[in-house]
């Protein structure tokens, strides 16, 4: 047995090669015991050399057994294989085996992974006598493993992922599978619809957050799209209604992507609320339309504020006029009757100058001149007015306005002007009635709830169409014919009752089946107690007499009535045509001028240009100075009255206007 081992002759129907050291029968029973084994199996003596191996190794190494027996194992699996069994064979234990596994590079197999053991055989006398290798490549299994961790992990990676982006996503995300019920229900979805993730959960879609009007209509939808494929949902952002949880429902953008896993058919539903955005909008669409609104009415009052001046010289001339006629006509024959003409010239010419006003008023947005009004009262002056238009209009107009209404605290004159406009709209509608009465309803009622009070007016015209009604109340829109209207009447009204604090809208419950506008204005009692003390204070007469008063005006009518007018409150009048002209007079007056009356605007020197003088030449006249004018809209005249702070009367004007200014002028004199 201490001789060295021989290497046999192949023989191929065993596989691998004989140990010739021996015996026989044991060498069969070696080969038959490492050649039936599934594993790769070799015998390798103390130097490396293959005495033995199995046909699974040879298959391996695929390589015939004379390429293998006698060869070392560096020259049949390469120097790496080699190198691993060095610590097996230099340094084995005397009885015993050795195991590892681990990546080899198998040479021509290329990098394998192999489990492998070593078992040292002795000699009789205890010396190794050669090394039993069992392996087994399991390369394939080592990358099934690996592949199955790296899944695993990416799947883990993947649903931490997709966790922090659903879980954080600012829409819903509701997943559903194809029988319609919830798989996946997200934090924002609980948000938006109000159920709890496990309460969704298994739930059929529909029976959660679609309307029971849409629910047939998605039910057809997706079992035709389970059975064809075909769909115009899929992929397209639609804007549709859901429904919470507390029955509500609400506007949202809709997204559905499908989701395959497999044989499993996902559908993923990216919900957006736009409650909130469409509030904003909404808004956003007010205040635009709100600003347009102003743009519109502040160009109709700068248009107005330019012709105010032309508009406003006449309307004095003829109020002014119309009184002191009047006052003339005692003893006259006729006398009656002319005196009453006269006054409803004046009642007219009164009229057009409110309503001048009123539009002034609404460009300047200054405070109204209120006083306590029955509202009653005011619509049975504008039907007193209107009498004879109603009248030969075939006009019927029914009233229920209770007398017990509250009185309001409104300036009477610009709310006669909205009833006005409302009741002559109505009218040139109800002229296009064909058939049937003609009728107007106004009725007025309290709401104790919101401490207000409402008047209704409709008629039993045409109506306004649908299609309109939202436009209406814009400045310069009309239906009416070319010449015949100008499309501002309405939008003043409504301007005039806004800055009431109240509402001019159309009435949805008109009962006569035409147009209805619904006026709510609210009381202020506590408002109307104070301002009411403040008016009870009535002024005292002057009580001046031969005082000298200048008055200047380019306009030579009103100049003349402003001196009848003083005048006859005992005043001596002195009348300029322009500021140059009354530098003159002041300078050559045979008496001291003691008040001064002047025109804003004129040509030849202004009414600022002529104070300006005042302050160099005469400052004590400064404090004696009131200015009379009908452009106090205007940029230039504003900034100057507030400089000068001095008193300022608009046209048109009133004999008592005229005693009120001479008034306060009068007791800037410490002398008087």
């Amino acid at each position: 047995m201490d001789e060295p081992l021989s290497i046999a002759e192949e023989r191929p129907a065993r596989g691998g090669t004989a140990l010739d050291h021996l015996p026989v029968g044991e060498n069969r029973f070696v080969d038959a015991l490492l050649g039936g084994i599934i594993e790769c199996a070799t015998v390798i003596d103390p130097a490396g050399h293959y005495l033995y191996a199995n046909r699974h190794f040879l298959d391996f190494v695929k390589r015939p057994p004379s390429e293998v027996i006698g060869n070392t194992v560096a020259q049949v699996l390469g120097d790496a294989v080699h190198g691993a069994y060095q610590a097996a064979l230099h340094s084995p234990p005397a009885v015993g085996t050795v195991g590892s596994d681990g990546w080899l590079d198998c040479g021509t197999r290329g990098r394998r992974y192999i489990k492998q053991t070593i078992t040292a055989y002795p000699h009789e006398n205890g010396a190794v006598a050669g090394y039993i290798v069992l392996w087994r490549d399991l390369t394939e299994l080592k990358v099934q493993q690996t592949e199955l961790v790296r899944r695993i992990e990416a799947q883990a990676q993947a649903d931490a992922y997709h966790a922090a982006i659903v879980n954080n996503a600012l829409d819903a995300i509701v997943v559903i599978d194809e029988t319609g019920a919830v798989v996946d229900f997200n934090p924002a979805a609980v948000s938006i619809f109000g159920y709890g993730r496990d309460e969704a959960m298994g739930r059929q879609i529909a029976d959660l957050i679609i309307p029971q009007t849409l629910r047939a209509s998605h039910d057809r939808g997706l079992a035709n799209y389970l059975q064809s494929g075909a769909t115009r949902i899929l992929g397209q952002r639609l804007e549709l209604e859901a429904l919470r949880s507390n029955g509500e429902q609400i506007p949202v953008e809709l997204t559905i992507t499908e989701v395959r896993l497999g044989e499993r058919r996902l559908f993923a539903a990216h919900l957006r609320d736009l409650g909130a955005s469409r509030h904003a909008q909404a808004q956003i669409e007010h205040q635009r339309e709100t600003l347009h609104q102003k743009d519109k009415l502040a160009a109709l009052g700068s248009l107005l504020a330019g012709v105010a001046h032309e508009l406003n010289n006449p309307l004095s001339i003829v109020i002014g006029q119309t009184m002191m006629l009047r006052e003339k006509l005692t003893g006259a024959p006729l006398a009656d009757e002319l005196a009453q003409r006269s006054v409803k010239i004046e009642i007219a010419a009164h009229r057009c100058a409110r309503i001048v006003r009123s539009f002034l008023d609404m460009a300047r947005q200054r405070k109204h001149q209120r006083k306590s009004v029955q509202i009653a009262g005011i619509v049975e002056s504008a039907l007193e007015l209107l009498s004879y238009n109603l009248k030969s209009s075939g006009v019927t107009v029914e009233t229920d306005l209770p007398p017990a209404l509250p009185l309001l605290w409104i300036d009477g004159d610009q709310i006669h002007q909205v009833i006005v406009n409302l009741i002559v709209n109505a009218c040139q509608a109800l002229e296009e009635k064909t058939d049937g009465p003609r009728r107007i309803r106004i009725e007025a009622s309290y709401s104790p709830a919101g401490d207000t009070v409402s008047l209704r007016l409709s008629d039993n015209g045409a109506g306004i169409p649908a299609s309109i009604r939202s436009r209406i109340f814009d400045p310069y829109f009309t239906t009416k014919p070319q010449g015949t209207g100008t499309g501002i009447g309405l939008a003043v009204s409504r301007g005039l009752i806004e800055s009431h604090g109240g509402t001019l809208d159309l009435d949805p419950g008109a009962n006569l089946g035409g147009a209805g506008f619904l006026i709510v204005l609210p009381i202020d009692r506590a408002e109307a107690e104070a301002v009411g003390e403040a008016e009870s204070n009535s002024l005292v007469q002057p009580g001046t007499t031969e005082r000298h008063v200048l008055i200047i005006d380019d306009e030579i009518e009103i100049a003349e009535l402003l001196a009848d007018l003083v005048e006859k409150l005992g005043f001596v009048a002195t009348v300029a045509a322009s500021g140059d002209e009354a530098k003159i007079r002041l300078e050559r007056a045979d008496r001291p001028i003691e008040v001064i009356l002047c025109d804003i605007r004129m040509p030849s020197g202004d009414g600022p240009a002529f104070f300006d003088w005042l302050c160099e030449h005469h400052p004590a006249l400064t404090e004696r100075i009131g200015f009379i004018t009908g452009d106090t809209l205007g940029p230039a005249a504003g900034r100057f009255l507030a400089r000068s702070g001095c008193p300022v009367l608009e046209k048109p004007f009133m004999p008592g206007d005229i005693e009120r200014i001479l008034k306060s002028l009068v007791r800037a004199d410490p002398s008087a």
